[in-house]
């Protein structure tokens, strides 16, 4: 008989964790074993990586959940390898083939000219197999039932592109973008292949950067399994590392309290859209709020017990 298996006892958890994500596992997946391994009670992840992607996949702990809207809604940055000839029906190497071209030589001139085409706002269609949802459904699950939906053009942006032929690799080129939210690098490598004359899929996709997390700050899912759970815990970043772009404003005890009573709070400040909340007494992150007219306006707030918490865990 096999051994009972042992229940985790969760704990309250708050903090970011910057995960290099393996190749062949699932975003969700890769979280669920974070999750864990860290005994966390809430976590949550900032956008998914399809299985045949590695990267910077940053999971949400705790009081962290609650602003990871803000990385789903950062730029991304991919670099991609593109084999070009050959055109699939996923965009991917997963895909069946469905039609193979001749790969005209292709000069760095002529590159240049498709990364100009490319860079800037562009318009594309989401491809079939995509986790983006029609009448509730997957678009990939009609995919995998051989339906095909009708999908709108979305307006997305490609801030900086470089196209570079690999020397050892026939009929391949290596592909660096930072894009906006909702920019499907799958479509933009078969996109990119039709603009060369001949098509092309994707067979290898990687992010180095989400917002200003990069992958220097990452940790392998190997390696979190070989740490001991304190080594674990201090791989978490802060809740406010996530609040990067906001203004700092900071309260009295007094007004601290009414601001986390949801209450607005008057004071000569600038409006501004983006602005992190602190308490002095001690220090500590209260929530995100918004200026307007002078008055700070709360939009979301951290909970006593949360406040509490993580002060604790920095003792």
């Amino acid at each position: 008989m096999n051994a009972p298996r042992t229940r985790v006892q969760r704990r309250p958890v708050h903090g970011v964790l910057l995960l290099d994500k393996p190749l062949g596992q699932s975003s969700n997946d890769a979280l669920q074993k974070c999750k864990w391994l860290m005994r966390a009670e809430k976590a949550g992840h900032t956008g998914t990586l399809d299985p045949l992607a590695t990267g910077v996949l940053p999971l949400c702990f705790g009081a962290a959940t609650k602003f990871s809207q803000l990385q789903l809604d950062a730029d991304k940055t991919y670099e991609a390898t593109v084999r070009l000839g050959i055109k699939t029906s996923t965009g991917d190497a997963e895909g069946e083939i469905l039609e193979e071209r001749a790969v005209p030589e292709i000069s760095p001139a002529r590159l240049a000219e498709v990364v100009r085409q490319f860079t800037g706002p562009i318009r594309q269609v989401p491809p079939m197999h995509s986790a983006l949802k029609k009448d509730g459904k997957a678009l990939y699950e009609y995919a995998r039932a051989g339906e095909l939906v009708d999908r709108e053009a979305r307006d997305v942006v490609v801030h900086a592109l470089s196209l570079t032929a690999f020397e050892d690799a026939h009929n391949c080129i290596k592909l660096v973008a930072k894009v906006s939210k909702g920019t499907y690098i799958r479509t933009l490598g078969e996109e990119i292949g039709q603009a060369l004359g001949c098509g092309g899929h994707l067979i290898a996709l990687r992010r180095v950067a989400t917002g200003h997390f990069d992958l220097s700050g990452c940790v392998t899912l190997l390696a979190l399994e070989a740490m001991s759970e304190d080594q674990r815990l201090a791989r978490l970043l802060p809740v406010d590392s996530l609040l990067p772009e906001h203004t700092r404003v900071t309260l009295d005890s007094d007004n601290a309290g009414r601001f986390l009573s949801g209450l607005r709070r008057r004071g000569d400040w600038s409006d501004n859209e983006r602005v992190a909340v602190y308490g002095d007494q001690p220090v500590s992150l209260l929530g995100t709020a918004h200026i307007k007219g002078g008055e700070l306006i709360p939009s979301r707030l951290l909970s006593p017990p949360e406040i509490s918490q993580i002060l604790e865990s920095k003792l």
